[in-house]
């Protein structure tokens, strides 16, 4: 007599659900099992070699990235003098890279004698022209045109040349210049024609020029005024 005929048909459904999906993942391991024996079959081989400039056999390319793109891209790296050694498979595809050179796909062959392959693997320089770029001082656009606005214009020619002949640089020149061959005899002939004037005649005094008193004391005032406004 069955007191809950529902219940024993529903354990029974799912009994029989459990049972496929064990099947199923026991056929799951054995297929992947199978895969991973299939690859264990390959002779392993000891891959050693050094990475070198392809320009110059006697420049070695340190810390490059090796990768086994056959065993789900492992990554290995040479030393800092381009040595490497490790275990692969044969017929293992390796990709070597490394900032500053063109790739280099390398294949181990298969029938390696005494297990172990040695290989010296070249890297072409590559040079990469990145595009211009250009820094400003200015953070934003309205840092640029505040100083473009503020910005002094350079003087033209004509004006260079209306300060050069100005009174104020050719004081500042004359005080600072040697004088030349053309000026030392100007001022000896003056000094001559002086000289023979005054040779019959008593020489004047300066201390006794109304005018010479007059122009000392309108420099003294011009002076004192000059002071007092600064």
């Amino acid at each position: 007599m069955k007191l809950f005929p529902g219940i024993a048909c529903n354990i029974s459904g799912e009994g029989d659900w459990y049972m496929k999906y064990l099947i199923a993942i026991l056929f799951l391991f054995v297929t992947i099992g199978a895969v991973a024996q299939k690859h264990d079959d390959r002779p392993v081989v000891q891959f050693t070699g050094v990475v070198h400039n392809a320009d110059s056999t006697n420049v070695i390319v340190p810390y490059v990235s090796i990768t086994n793109t056959s065993t789900h891209n492992s990554v290995g790296q040479s030393n800092y003098k381009g040595y490497f050694s490790f275990v692969a498979h044969e017929q293992d595809t390796l990709r070597f890279t490394c900032v500053g050179y063109g790739p280099v796909t390398v294949v181990i062959p298969s029938n390696v004698s005494n297990k172990s392959y040695t290989l010296q693997v070249s890297l072409k320089p590559q040079i990469i022209n990145l595009p211009t770029f250009h820094v400003f001082p200015w953070a934003t656009t309205d840092e640029f045109k505040k100083d473009f606005l503020a910005i002094k214009l350079a003087d033209d020619d004509l004006e260079i040349a209306r300060k050069n002949i100005s009174r104020t640089s050719l004081v500042a020149l004359g005080n600072v210049l040697p004088r030349d061959a053309q000026e030392i005899q100007t001022a000896t002939a003056q000094g001559m024609h002086t000289s023979i004037l005054n040779s019959h005649s008593l020489t004047p005094n300066p201390l006794l020029n109304p005018f010479a008193w007059g122009s000392l004391i309108k420099q003294i005032t011009d002076a004192d005024n000059k002071s007092s406004s600064n």
